[in-house]
C-alpha cells in the first residue's frame, strides 16, 4: 500500500503526466456527458421500450460500447464505431492495393491523406447507420419515444446530428491520441463500456442476493471466474513465443559492434482484437438490413447465446484471425531486416530458410491463439447460459468489451510507467516491466 501511494506520488509530481492525465479525464468527461443529451423530437420519458430491446443480442452489445448512448437514443448513439468501421476499411485497403500502399509509405503526408479519406468515410457509414437507427426508432415498438409535432424535421436532424456527434466523438479521440495519454479511440470505446459495469454489476447483485437466485455464494463464484478470466485474457494478449537471434560482431574502427544475443517476439494473438471486430461487424450487417429487429432469420446474427451464432461467430473469428496475421504479419521482411543488421537464428540459413523458419512458428502458434481468441469471443454466451447470469453484466467477461479493456489498460500503464522510468522513478511493478505491444527485436 505504501508502494502504491508513493508511485501515485511520484505519477503527479511529473507535470507533463499530470496535464496529460488531466487532459484526456476531461475530455473523456465531455464525450460522458454528450451521451446523455437526447435527440430532438424523443421524449425521454418514453424511452423504457427502446431500453428493454437492447438489453439483449447484438444490440446490447453495441449499446455496451458506446456507454449506453445507442438505448438513450442520444446524440452520441452510434459513438465512434462509424468511425472505427471506416478505419479497419482503409487499413485493408492500404495493404490489398499497392497504389494505397505506397501513398502511406509516403511518410506523414501519404499518413494525413489517408486519415482525410478516413474522415470523408466515416461520414458515409454514419450517414447510413443513421437511416438504419431512424428506422428502428420508427418501429411500432418505439414510436411511443417520437414527438408528433416535430416529425417532418426528425429525418433530417436525425440523420444531421448523429453524423456531427460521430465526428465530435472522432475529435476527441483524436485529441487524446495527441495531447494526452494512451490512444484515444480506445480509450473512449473502453469508458463506454466500464460505464455499464456499476449498472451491471447492480443488476446481478439484486438478481443474485435480493431475489435469492443463487444467493451471495454463486455471486461470489462468478467474481472469481471473472478474474481467472481476467488473467488468462493476459496471458493471451501477452503470450509470445521468443525465437532466439544472434549478431555477427563487426569490427568499425577501434570499436567492436554486434556479437549480442537476443531474440524475436512472436505474439501468439498477433492480430490482437481485430478478428472478433471484424467478425461482429460481419454478424453486424443482417441486424442493420433486418432494421435493428431480432426476428426471424435476423435472430440467428442477434442472440450470443444461440448454439447457430457461436458457430458462426467462431468460424469468423479464426478465419479472420489468418487472415489479418497473414496480412500484417511478414516473414520475409523480418528476415531482409535481420540480414541487413547482422542477425542470424542459429541452425537456420539467412534469407528465404529464415523467412520459412518464422513464417512455419508463426502458422502453428496462430491456431490455438486463433481457437482461444473464438473461445473468448463465444465466452459470455456460454457464461449467460450456464450461470443465467444477466446478458449487461457476462458482456465482461470475454468478447471485444473485455479484450478491448485489457489490452487499453495494459497500454495506458505502459505509457505511464516509461515516464516514471524516464525521470529515475521505480516503475509501477517491482518485479519486471509492463509490456505493451512488442516490436521485432533489434541489435
Amino acid at each position: 500500500m505504501k508502494k502504491l501511494i508513493t508511485t501515485l506520488k511520484n505519477i503527479w509530481s511529473i507535470e507533463e503526466l499530470r496535464k496529460k492525465i488531466l487532459f484526456t479525464l476531461a475530455l473523456l468527461f465531455i464525450y460522458r456527458l454528450g451521451s446523455f443529451i437526447v435527440l430532438p423530437g424523443i421524449d425521454p420519458n418514453q424511452l423504457d421500450n427502446l431500453s428493454q430491446s437492447t438489453e439483449s443480442g447484438m444490440l446490447g452489445l453495441l449499446d455496451a460500447f458506446v456507454g449506453g448512448a445507442f438505448s438513450k437514443a442520444s446524440i452520441f448513439a452510434l459513438g465512434i464505431m462509424p468511425y472505427i468501421s471506416a478505419s479497419i476499411f482503409m487499413q485493408l485497403v492500404t495493404i490489398l492495393v499497392p497504389q494505397m500502399a505506397k501513398i502511406q509509405k509516403e511518410g506523414e503526408s501519404g499518413r494525413k491523406l489517408i486519415n482525410q479519406w478516413t474522415r470523408y468515410l466515416t461520414v458515409i457509414v454514419t450517414a447510413f447507420q443513421a437511416a438504419a437507427y431512424i428506422g428502428y426508432l420508427k418501429s411500432p415498438a418505439n414510436e411511443a419515444a417520437l414527438i408528433e409535432a416535430y416529425s417532418s424535421f426528425f429525418w433530417v436532424s436525425t440523420v444531421v446530428l448523429l453524423t456531427v456527434g460521430t465526428l465530435f466523438v472522432m475529435w476527441l479521440g483524436e485529441k487524446i491520441t495527441d495531447k494526452g495519454l494512451g490512444n484515444g479511440t480506445s480509450l473512449i470505446i473502453m469508458v463506454g463500456i466500464l460505464a455499464r459495469l456499476p449498472e451491471a454489476f447492480g443488476q446481478e447483485w439484486g438478481s443474485r442476493v435480493t431475489s435469492g437466485a443463487g444467493g451471495l455464494l454463486v455471486l461470489l463464484i462468478e467474481l472469481i471466474l471473472l478474474i481467472v478470466v481476467i488473467m488468462g485474457l493476459v496471458m493471451l494478449v501477452q503470450g509470445t513465443r521468443k525465437v532466439p537471434v544472434n549478431y555477427a560482431k563487426q569490427i568499425v574502427g577501434n570499436r567492436q559492434l554486434g556479437g549480442a544475443r537476443n531474440f524475436l517476439p512472436l505474439k501468439v494473438n498477433a492480430a490482437g482484437v481485430m478478428p472478433i471486430i471484424f467478425a461482429q461487424a460481419i454478424l453486424f450487417l443482417p441486424t442493420i438490413f433486418s432494421g435493428f429487429t431480432s426476428e426471424g432469420w435476423a435472430r440467428y446474427f442477434t442472440d450470443h447465446t444461440n448454439v447457430v451464432y457461436m458457430i458462426i461467430y467462431s468460424v469468423c473469428v479464426i478465419a479472420f484471425t489468418f487472415l489479418y496475421t497473414a496480412l500484417i504479419f511478414n516473414p520475409k521482411q523480418m528476415s531482409d531486416e535481420l540480414k541487413r543488421n547482422n542477425g542470424f537464428i542459429p541452425g537456420v540459413k539467412p534469407g528465404q530458410p529464415t523467412a520459412d523458419y518464422i513464417g512455419t512458428i508463426m502458422d502453428r502458434i496462430t491456431l490455438p491463439g486463433a481457437i482461444l481468441l473464438a473461445f473468448v469471443g463465444i465466452l459470455p454466451g456460454i457464461i449467460e447460459v450456464v450461470f443465467g447470469m444477466s446478458q449487461n453484466f457476462s458482456t465482461f467477461y470475454g468478447g471485444t468489451s473485455l479484450l478491448i479493456m485489457v489490452g487499453v489498460i495494459l497500454d495506458t500503464l505502459q505509457q505511464i510507467e516509461t515516464q516514471l522510468l524516464m525521470r529515475q522513478y521505480d516503475g509501477l511493478m517491482s518485479g519486471g516491466r509492463i509490456q505493451g505491444r512488442q516490436a521485432m527485436a533489434t541489435p
